[in-house]
């Protein structure tokens, strides 16, 4: 045998190697996978908060939602399209002397920002960015929170470094509590992203004197767009 050919055999099987520990590789993650969706199917679940009223399940986290978020300092509109949405971040921007310059996630290009006379972007915010517009994966009424997935349509930044945070919020995506928040991420998603994170009310700290202060380590504005109704109110 020439060297060319002991070379090409010594290679074929380094290559046989790697795709046999590939392949292993892929196959514990699958069981790993299939034990952790087993153990979550077979635990007894824990008592959670139930909100119910005469209005139904579905209105009455809506209105839980927006009481708990405004007990934190949040803000908030109903609006009743996403068309409408530029327009209402429009109003607030004039309303409280912000600049009509925004950065936002890829998914709300499509909206008519022109017709607002606001200076769209779309890309993650910089440091100096003022004014952020992010959606959220849902929203939970039992602490009136937020919950973000990141991701390269979904970048943490645009939420965090902008003193002013629009955050879109579908009515429908409201649950009642994190346990549901987190059901329905293992359903759209078999693998969790790098972050997933909260968002419960602006920025605050009290490390001085005991005195709150928002805007200490992110926004100290967070007004929250409600679209739409819960579809069972």
């Amino acid at each position: 045998m020439s060297a060319i050919e002991q070379n090409a055999g010594a290679k074929e099987r380094i290559l046989a190697r790697i795709r046999s520990a590939r392949e292993a590789q892929e196959s514990r993650r699958k069981i790993e996978l299939q034990e952790i969706a087993r153990h979550l199917d077979a635990h007894p679940r824990g008592p959670r908060l139930m909100i119910e009223d005469e209005a139904g399940m579905a209105g009455s986290m809506q209105a839980r939602f927006l009481e708990r978020a405004r007990a934190m300092a949040s803000t908030f509109e109903e609006v009743a399209s996403m068309n409408q949405v530029p327009h209402a971040i429009a109003a607030y921007l004039i309303a409280n002397g912000l600049p009509k310059e925004v950065v936002a996630w890829p998914e709300f290009s499509r909206l008519d920002w022109r017709a607002a006379e606001i200076d769209f972007a779309s890309r993650p915010a910089a440091a100096s960015d003022l004014i952020g517009v992010t959606g959220a994966f849902c929203a939970i009424a039992e602490t009136g929170t937020l919950l973000l997935l990141s991701g390269s349509e979904t970048p943490a930044t645009t939420s965090m470094l902008p003193e002013t945070h629009f955050a879109i919020v579908h009515a429908d995506r409201i649950v009642a509590t994190m346990e549901e928040a987190f059901m329905l991420v293992r359903g759209a998603h078999q693998q969790l992203p790098r972050a997933v994170y909260f968002v419960s009310g602006p920025s605050r700290t009290a490390d001085i004197e005991q005195t709150i202060v928002l805007g200490a380590h992110g926004p100290y504005r967070l007004h929250i767009l409600l679209v739409g109704r819960a579809s069972h109110s």
